[in-house]
């Protein structure tokens, strides 16, 4: 490709032959797994992104499609399979076929690294200095498209790494695509400081340099800041990790040992001020689940509530029929339920239905047919807080976490990982709902099945946690809050905004074609 005679190409080795640059962006790929739980090396986000810039920023334009996709490969490859355990071990599916539907999951995600990569190439041609300004845009309109096109899987953002890293401070402010964008320019300050250093322009590298570590050196100040107001006054908290096995979970010969179960576990807790079950604890619908409601209501204190995962059957106006909704509601002193609206596909839905159904083991999972629930719902309320909930994968998505909080004294979230095993799957889950706590100044308390049961606080950090896989109760007290942060307000749209801005004005105005 042509470059800028002002700005000679660098040589490294990490360029030179195919083979040898297929395999050093599929390990940058897989670098970005690390930072996150439980690894949390937050700091090889940026030496990832460095990498990536050394094979790519003087490829031509016709091989950044297969580069962003052995990029996705490695990080989804080491990020994302613990797909495996669903389709494998819960699915009913053969080990071979599991391993082929597993290969199609990861290469079908990496397809939005190469996606973004090629249109990358499209708006810069054959500049260097274009790719390396656009890249942050380039990278963060990749990651949103990848939470948003057909319900999205907004997994492995290499902001979220940083729940224990120096940017959390710009959470609030930003969200966790404000903190990859300024990962990610890090990376790319880092290498255009070195491409000036070799070109003799010392003075403009260290500026470059100074102004990409900044926001470093501020964030962590930033993170002492507090954008909402606590309770003086806590409210104290339960919740139940039933450890039911998956294999058991929807026979109906085990359904009064997984109620007695709970029951028993919420025997010393009655008079606590918010009991929680998981994700569908209670795992018959509520219109058959009524003598067990009555009986949990008889239990509780006057001012306790039970907040419990419940699949809902009745008529949805949505669909002008009758549906299931993978719903939670609130039992006691409190009222209300919610139905989720971000359903998993193929765990919870199974797209194109008509072809698929019946096909493989894994097609037909127990209770695939949900219905998404209506937008704009109200929070449940217990004891008169307003409490807003979040069902397993709805925690993963940021702008409707956020969108979605405001307003409320608390954020819950129940889930029932033990379709992922003893994997990172769920470890990652977890931080994400700490990235969520950290972006609105909120307690996030979460439920699971088999883990992790844990109390967060507003600025991410867990203040009780109980072990994986065995049956517990988690004690301990939260604090409501009140106020908004910055990001609740905004979303991600500035960034977003920031980013097509970027674009526009970097390849039309700045930098001339030639």
């Amino acid at each position: 490709m042509s470059h800028d005679p002002e700005y000679p190409p660098l040589k490294t080795p990490l360029a030179t032959g195919k083979w040898s640059s297929a395999a050093i962006l599929v390990i940058a790929g897989a670098l970005q797994t690390l930072t996150f739980s439980p690894f949390y090396l937050w700091w090889l986000g940026p030496v990832s992104i460095f990498l990536i810039l050394l094979v790519t920023v003087h490829q031509a334009p016709s091989r950044l499609f297969r580069s962003g996709w052995l990029t996705g490969l490695g990080l989804f490859a080491s990020g994302a399979s613990w797909i495996y355990i669903s389709i494998s071990k819960h699915g009913n599916t053969s080990v071979p076929l599991a391993i082929v539907l597993m290969v199609i999951f990861i290469a079908g995600l990496a397809l939005f690294h190469g996606l973004a990569f090629w249109f990358w190439g499209k708006l810069a041609k054959d500049s260097a200095p274009r790719r390396l300004l656009l890249f942050p845009a380039i990278w963060i309109l990749g990651d949103w498209l990848r939470g948003w096109l057909l319900t999205g899987f907004p997994w492995l953002y290499l902001g979220t790494a940083h729940t224990d890293g120096p940017l959390a401070g710009l959470a609030p402010l930003a969200g966790v695509h404000g903190i990859t964008f300024w990962v990610t320019l890090t990376a790319v300050a880092a290498y255009g400081a070195w491409w000036l250093v070799n070109s003799g322009r010392k003075a403009t590298a260290a500026i470059a340099m100074f102004a990409a570590l900044l926001p470093w050196l501020i964030a962590p100040t930033l993170n002492k800041a507090e954008w909402t107001e606590l309770s003086e006054k806590p409210i104290s908290f339960a919740a139940m990790q039933g450890n039911i096995p998956q294999q058991i979970k929807w026979d109906p010969d085990f359904l009064r040992d997984q109620i007695v179960t709970y029951l028993g576990m919420t025997e010393d807790h009655w008079q606590t001020d918010l009991i929680l079950w998981p994700e569908t604890a209670i795992p018959i619908p509520q219109d058959q689940a009524g003598q067990i409601i009555e009986h949990i209501r008889t239990q509780l204190g006057d001012n306790s509530t039970l907040i419990t995962g419940i699949p809902w059957y009745g008529y949805s106006p949505k669909i002008e029929d009758n549906t299931f909704h993978n719903s939670i509601m609130a039992i006691g002193n409190g009222e209300g339920i919610y139905h989720k609206q971000k359903l998993v596909p193929f765990g919870e839905y199974v797209p194109l239905q008509g072809l698929l159904r019946g096909l493989i083991g894994f097609f037909d999972l127990p209770m695939s047919s949900f219905t998404p629930g209506p937008k704009y719902q109200s929070p449940l309320v217990a004891n008169g807080l307003k409490v807003t909930p979040y069902i397993c994968y709805e925690v993963a998505y940021p702008d409707f976490v956020a969108f979605n909080a405001r307003n409320t004294d608390l954020l819950l979230t129940i889930s029932n990982d033990g379709w992922f095993g003893d994997s990172i799957g769920p470890l990652q889950h977890l931080q994400i709902a700490r990235m969520r706590a950290l972006e609105t100044g909120r307690y996030m308390l979460r439920g699971t099945n088999n883990g992790v049961t844990a109390i967060i606080n507003h600025k991410g950090q867990i203040t009780e946690r109980i072990p994986q896989f065995e049956r517990r109760v988690l004690t301990g007290e939260a604090f409501t809050a009140s106020g908004s942060t910055p990001y609740m307000q905004t979303g991600s749209w500035p960034v977003l905004t920031l980013a097509v801005i970027l674009i526009v004005f970097v390849r039309e105005r700045v930098i001339p074609k030639n």
